[in-house]
C-alpha cells in the first residue's frame, strides 16, 4: 500500500521484519530468515534497504566505555546476536550475497551506522570510526557488484568535531554519498532538537554531506506526528547556505531576491516590495502569518 500510494523512494530496515519472524528474539535470527525477508521486500517494490552490516564482532568491545553505549536499534540487534553466538555478523559475512539480491531487484543500499554516537561525548570515538572504515570496505564491494548505495551518518556530534567526521567519511568511503541525522550539536535541548540538528546540518552540509535527514522536536521524547511538517522547513533552509558554495549563481540570485525585500519589510514599505519577499520565503505561510501580526500595515507605503 505504501509503495503504491507514495510518489517518492521507499526505504525499509529488513532486519526489523526478520526479527519479527523469529518472535523478537535477536539470538534466533539467521541468515536464511534475513535473506528471505530481503527478497520478499524487494519483490514488493522497496527502493532501498538499510543494512547494518558494519557492526562486526571485533567492534563491540570498543563501545564498553561509551557514555551512551549502542543506541541504534539495528546496531543493538546485531551486537546482541554477535555476542550471544560469539560469531561474526551474518550481514557482514554474506554481504556479497546481499549485493547480488539488490542488483537483481535494482534496490539501493543505505549502509546503516549501527555504532553511531548517542551523545556528543561519544562522537568520533574508536567504535564509530571502526564501523565507518568497514562501511567504506562494504561500499567498494557494492560498487564492484554494480550496486548503488549511501552511507548513514550521525547523530550527535559537537560543532568542533563535525569537520573531522565528514573528512573521515569522504576519505574512507571513497566519497560515497553521506547522509546525516543533523547532527545534533548538543544533547541538552529535548523538544528543540530540530534547532540543534539544524545547526549541525548547516555545518556538515558545508563540509560535504550529500543528504540531510530531518530531526523533529520529538526526536528523544516520542513518535512524531505534525512536527514532521514543522521540521521539514529547517531541513529545507539548512542546505541553502551550503548550496551557495556549490551552485552559487542560482542560489545567490534567490538570496538577492529576498535580501532587498527583507530590508523593505523592516522599513514597512508597501505591498509591492513586501509580497514578493514572502513569495520567496520558506515556509511562506509562516512568514505571511507573522507579517499579518505586525503593527505595521503591509499596505503602508513610505513616501
Amino acid at each position: 500500500w505504501i509503495v503504491r500510494s507514495v510518489p517518492v523512494p521507499i526505504g525499509t530496515v529488513p532486519l526489523y521484519q526478520a526479527l519479527e519472524k523469529v518472535g523478537g528474539i535477536a539470538e534466533d535470527l539467521t541468515w536464511e530468515v534475513y535473506r528471505d525477508t530481503l527478497i520478499e521486500q524487494a519483490e514488493q517494490g522497496v527502493d532501498y534497504f538499510t543494512i547494518h552490516a558494519g557492526v562486526r564482532l571485533p567492534h563491540i568491545p570498543l563501545t564498553v566505555d561509551r557514555v551512551t553505549g549502542i543506541v541504534s536499534r539495528g546496531g543493538s540487534i546485531m551486537a546482541k546476536w554477535c555476542l550471544h553466538h560469539h560469531k561474526e555478523s551474518f550481514l557482514y559475512e554474506h554481504f556479497e550475497e546481499i549485493c547480488d539480491i539488490c542488483r537483481t531487484y535494482d534496490v539501493a543500499f543505505s549502509l546503516g551506522d549501527g555504532l553511531r554516537p548517542g551523545s556528543i561525548a561519544d562522537a568520533n570515538d574508536a567504535a564509530q570510526f571502526a564501523e565507518l572504515e568497514t562501511l567504506g570496505e562494504l561500499t567498494k564491494i557494492a560498487w564492484a557488484k554494480d550496486c548503488q548505495g549511501m552511507i548513514e551518518g550521525p547523530g550527535h556530534v559537537p560543532m568542533h568535531k563535525i569537520k573531522e567526521n565528514m573528512d573521515k567519511q569522504l576519505a574512507v568511503c571513497g566519497e560515497a554519498p553521506f547522509y546525516t541525522l543533523g547532527p545534533l550539536t548538543t544533547d541538552i535541548a529535548p523538544g528543540y532538537d530540530h534547532i540543534t540538528s539544524g545547526i549541525g546540518a548547516a555545518m556538515i552540509g558545508w563540509f560535504g554531506t550529500a543528504m540531510l535527514c530531518y530531526v523533529t522536536p520529538k526526536e528523544h521524547l516520542g513518535l512524531p506526528d505534525r512536527d514532521v511538517a514543522q521540521d521539514r522547513w529547517p531541513v529545507s533552509v539548512d542546505p541553502l547556505p551550503d548550496e551557495l558554495l556549490s551552485s552559487w549563481l542560482h542560489r545567490l540570485s534567490l538570496a538577492n531576491g529576498i535580501a532587498p525585500r527583507s530590508f523593505a519589510g523592516v522599513l514597512g514599505l508597501g505591498n509591492g516590495m513586501w509580497s514578493p519577499r514572502l513569495d520567496l520565503d520558506l515556509p511562506r505561510h509562516v512568514a505571511v502569518l507573522l507579517a499579518d501580526q505586525t503593527s505595521v500595515p503591509r499596505q503602508a507605503i513610505i513616501k
